[in-house]
């Protein structure tokens, strides 16, 4: 594994500067992509690179990087994201337009730019994903349609290269305890202030249950680490399935999502919610 490289995207914090250090740890010398130089952090078996996968000049960099390297490029962690919550009727084109680059079509791009390398190494990619591509909460709509979207073109992938020797696998995150949610409470909260009069009356108590269901995922969810764990479960096993979950909450939603209609299913995330709405106020 000491010969074989990985790359890591989104690393500067979270679930990626942890996949990045578990994966060093298992022996792999790990490309760890952060979007700005006093993002990057240094150990045993890692090497920052600079790496916003909305930029084709630094994915043609790093795809240049990988070739001129003699070890072979066993897998490409996709993990990059952001989240953005508010109601469809709400949230500005520009910001659905920035939800798709980064959390889908920037994938796509580092996918393309090094899958050359993962066909000669009969390597993976691994598209970090979210129990959002499996069920979509309300005021997730960007974040959850992005995911869904990387769900299918993860399939489509899977079913083009998986003959070729390539392994495609997704993995599915519930909650976790990372930066990443209150960065999200923080950008709804944003968002919220924008709202008509209008829509904050039909919105706003819905962005703040959302908010405080939010941040109490994330407070009862799993570590980093642990997380980083099936991440290199996923990098690793041999015969690796085609999707993972990380966590009870999306391992049971997940379930729920294969058995219940619709209609069931939208009661269930309806009481989920309704327990963290605000007090009305007269």
């Amino acid at each position: 594994m000491a010969q074989q490289l990985i790359v890591v995207t989104g690393a500067s914090t979270g679930m990626g500067a942890s996949a990045a250090r578990e994966l060093a740890r298992r022996g792999f010398h790990v490309l760890a992509g952060v979007r700005r130089d006093p993002d990057a952090f240094r150990a045993p078996g890692i090497e920052p690179v600079l790496l916003d996968i909305t930029e084709p000049g630094q994915v043609a960099a790093l795809a240049a990087r990988v070739a001129d390297d003699p070890r072979e490029l066993h897998a490409v962690v996709n993990n990059a994201g952001i989240q953005v919550n508010a109601p469809v009727e709400a949230l500005p084109m520009a910001e659905w337009r920035r939800v798709f680059e980064v959390n889908l079509f920037g994938h796509i791009a580092v996918t393309q730019a090094l899958l050359p390398a993962l066909l000669r190494s009969r390597g993976r990619v691994v598209n970090i994903s979210s129990v959002g591509g499996k069920a979509a909460m309300p005021t997730y709509g960007a974040y959850a349609g992005a995911k869904f979207a990387l769900e299918a073109v993860s399939d489509s992938l899977r079913r083009e290269v998986e003959p070729l020797g390539v392994r495609v696998v997704v993995v599915e995150p519930g909650g976790v305890r990372t930066e990443m949610a209150a960065r999200g409470v923080a950008t709804a909260n944003r968002l919220a202030t924008g709202m008509t009069p209008e829509q904050d009356a039909r919105y706003g108590r819905l962005v703040q249950a959302i908010n405080s269901l939010m941040s109490s995922g994330t407070e009862s969810g799993l570590t980093a680490d642990a997380a980083a764990r099936v991440i290199a479960k996923a990098v690793m096993a041999r015969k690796p399935r085609t999707r993972y979950t990380i966590g009870r909450d999306a391992a049971l939603i997940t379930r729920l999502t294969r058995v219940l209609p619709d209609r069931a299913l939208d009661r269930v995330i309806a009481a989920g919610v309704r327990r963290h709405y605000p007090a009305a106020t007269a």
